[in-house]
């Protein structure tokens, strides 16, 4: 661990206090609505909830692989020790699944077998993988060889990019976590995401964490010892967390020398399949929320903190020392806007003009599989319109709008489809265009999900009209 770096807190509060000006600016232009909740948009247009059923006949009908035969992969496996108080996804806890484990692996299993037969192929070409949860290092050692070994057998790993593992801090340490260190390396995992959400004790046993700092600290030396890529995650807003409290954090997270720090905004409300617990621990402990101000104050000062010590946004909400060090499967699928497709309870697939979403339910995904179909339930293939929406929205919020990708996926300019609202945009300081790119700016980097909005489809916006105040940039116009 390196040095403490110190940062004038008075002049981070000063440079928030002139961005919160800014702030109170879009909510009268009507960008921003008047309650200041925020809706997370990154992987998913249109949003998650608002997927119509689909079967998979309809989903893979006249669907055709890409032509170099290249698809990120995205695993799903739903098991945790113990319940975040902030997770919006079912998964199952504690020790007492170990049977239901070798389950859910022996039908993962057999839904890549399903697919890969949907797909004419028998093994998938990766260009980058991301095992996500849940916790997926939670599985014993051998329950994580067996889940390797007959995924890399399905899986063409000669043209992949990066492997990455979403972990838990607690199952990378002692006896069993070195040997899942060596088993993930030795299977061609190269980075690890550990989920640290805080490096103050206090706000990880607000969270209902199973660790504390030491065993954050302890998990990114023992990580090191393997030569991992390392990247850390954190929320900001819980509550019970201060503005002071997280510029600790950050100034911590940075001493800790690691190629990636990524932050989330506290979301209490659901935005997916599951109702996280932190809406009614809030309302039954009578909890004080961080509003708007202190929320965005965090998300300004780290931002500051974080680019003048080197650190670059390559993805929103994403900063890493080099650019050799940003999430892959996270570039391919929302900024390149790749086919890739998703396996086990919750993924989901995006393939080139379509988007499909696996079941939330244990037993459907299980009894759907065992019957020889895919555990999909609902998604879209999208009409023409929609296409040049998604093709805007998922760039545009996770870096910028590449013109000629933009050309290849929709057959059509951005500017023909989106030349005025670009135009608006660029007018109040939100986005900058030139030939290659329309690129947010740092005022419209930040209010990203916001800045989406403006290129969605009315019916898919989360909050209604009425909520924004009438001005030019109110999300319903035009």
């Amino acid at each position: 661990m390196a040095d403490f770096q110190k940062f004038n807190r008075a002049e981070l509060f000063a440079d928030a206090e002139q961005f919160m000006e800014q702030y109170r600016t879009l909510k009268k232009l009507g960008f921003i609505n008047n309650g200041g909740d925020f809706f997370p948009t990154g992987v998913h247009y249109p949003p998650i909830t608002m997927y119509p059923p689909i079967t998979q006949e309809d989903f893979f009908k006249d669907y055709r692989l890409p032509d170099d035969g290249l698809l990120d992969i995205y695993a799903h496996i739903p098991f945790c020790e113990k319940r975040c108080l902030f997770c919006h996804y079912p998964v199952k806890l504690g020790p007492g699944y170990e049977l239901e484990k070798d389950q859910y692996l022996a039908s993962f299993e057999q839904e890549m077998d399903i697919y890969m037969a949907l797909l004419g192929i028998d093994r998938i070409k990766a260009r980058s993988i991301l095992v996500g949860g849940g916790t997926p290092t939670y599985l014993t050692p051998d329950q994580l060889k067996r889940f390797l070994d007959f995924f890399v057998k399905r899986v063409d790993l000669s043209k992949c990019t990066q492997f990455n593992y979403d972990v838990d801090p607690n199952t990378l340490l002692g006896q069993d976590g070195a040997e899942r260190l060596r088993i993930m390396r030795d299977y061609g995992v190269d980075r690890l995401t550990i989920g640290v959400q805080s490096l103050n004790d206090q706000t990880l046993r607000n969270m209902n964490r199973h660790h504390g700092v030491k065993e954050v600290l302890d998990s990114i030396e023992e990580s090191r010892k393997f030569g991992y890529q390392l990247n850390i995650e954190f929320i900001f807003g819980y509550p019970g967390q201060t503005i002071d409290s997280w510029i600790d954090d950050m100034e911590m997270a940075m001493s800790l020398d690691v190629d990636e720090i990524q932050m989330y905004r506290l979301k209490i409300d659901a935005y997916g399949d599951y109702q996280g617990p932190v809406k009614n621990v809030i309302e039954k402990q009578s909890l004080r929320v961080l509003d708007d101000v202190e929320t965005l104050t965090m998300k300004r000062v780290a931002i500051n903190m974080l680019t003048s010590r080197g650190y670059t946004e390559n993805i929103r909400r994403v900063f890493c020392k080099t650019k050799k060090h940003f999430s892959h499967y996270a570039w391919n699928q929302c900024c390149m806007l790749y086919d890739e497709i998703g396996f086990g309870l919750t993924a989901f697939s995006s393939l080139r003009d379509r988007y499909g979403l696996n079941t939330q339910y244990f037993e459907e995904y299980y009894s759907s599989i065992a019957a020889g179909r895919l555990p999909l339930n609902r998604g879209l293939v999208r009409s023409d319109e929609e296409q040049k929406r998604w093709a805007a929205v998922l760039p545009l919020k996770n870096s910028y709008i590449q013109k000629k990708l933009y050309r290849q996926r929709t057959g059509e300019s951005v500017e023909n489809v989106f030349g005025d609202k670009i135009s608006r945009l660029k007018e109040h300081g939100l986005v900058t265009e030139d030939e290659q790119r329309v690129t947010p700016t740092k005022l419209g980097a930040i209010f990203a999900d916001e800045l989406v909005q403006q290129f969605s489809n009315a019916k898919y916006l989360p909050l209604a009209r009425e909520e924004f105040s009438e001005g030019p940039l109110n999300p319903y116009l035009s």
